[in-house]
């Protein structure tokens, strides 16, 4: 991928990730994390290669096609990115009303996600009522409401304390655990260390390392 100032932001990347994976990319800042985030998404187009997700080609994917591709991923960016002006609930609900669900579907969908977040009790809260932790898991259930095959969380521990980042992961296992393929981007080593994941390590644009639990996986 290079920018068109010249900037190669990855180079030479070689991964493939595999249905239900749980997978870290972690790096520095600037080692290429949020560029990969943004080919995914396709928000930004590959200059070169190829990158597939599911049955789509994303380096020859139409503009037209790109919200079918946003359907099938559910993201959890770092700013939480949830309407002050709307209840949890109905942050919730959004997303399924943006592609047309029903609202018996909705109905029934969202009192589920939001016991999966253990919110039931703040369903009628706003945003600004809820802790940082509690914001985060809105965002959560708000990702996976459409029920995607993959969920992408964008350094989704980066505004929560120690003990909350580890129930923000825990509940990632549990999304994990229910099918989906999970990726976590994230620079923050030690919480990888507590959980034995696949990691992805990007330097500078390129994978300097990959490994399973441990060991190195093999490309």
């Amino acid at each position: 991928m290079v920018y068109p100032n010249g900037t190669a932001a990855l180079s030479g990347i070689n991964l493939k990730i595999e249905d239900g994976e749980f997978v870290f990319i972690v790096g520095k800042s600037g080692a290429g994390k949020t560029t990969l985030t943004k080919l995914l998404l396709r928000e930004e187009k590959v200059t070169d290669g190829k990158l597939r997700v599911d049955d789509f080609r994303l380096e020859k994917m139409p503009k037209r096609k790109i919200p079918h591709l946003r359907r099938t991923m559910g993201v959890v960016f770092q700013d939480f990115r949830l309407f002050p002006n709307k209840t949890v609930y109905e942050n919730v609900a959004f997303a399924m009303r943006v592609i047309g669900e029903k609202s018996s579907v909705i109905k029934q969908r969202v009192p589920y996600f939001l016991n999966l977040v253990e919110l039931t009790d703040k369903a009628g809260s706003f945003p600004t009522e809820l802790s940082g932790g509690e914001q985060q898991r809105v965002a959560f259930a708000r990702a996976i409401a459409n029920n995607p095959k993959m969920v992408i969380a964008d350094e989704p521990t980066g505004n929560v304390d120690p003990e909350m980042s580890r129930d923000l992961m825990d509940l990632l296992i549990r999304i994990n655990k229910l099918g989906k393929t999970v990726i976590v981007i994230t620079h923050d080593h030690y919480l990888v260390e507590q959980f034995k994941k696949r990691t992805v390590t990007l330097d500078e644009g390129r994978i300097v390392g990959d490994r399973n639990g441990g060991v190195a996986v093999e490309a």
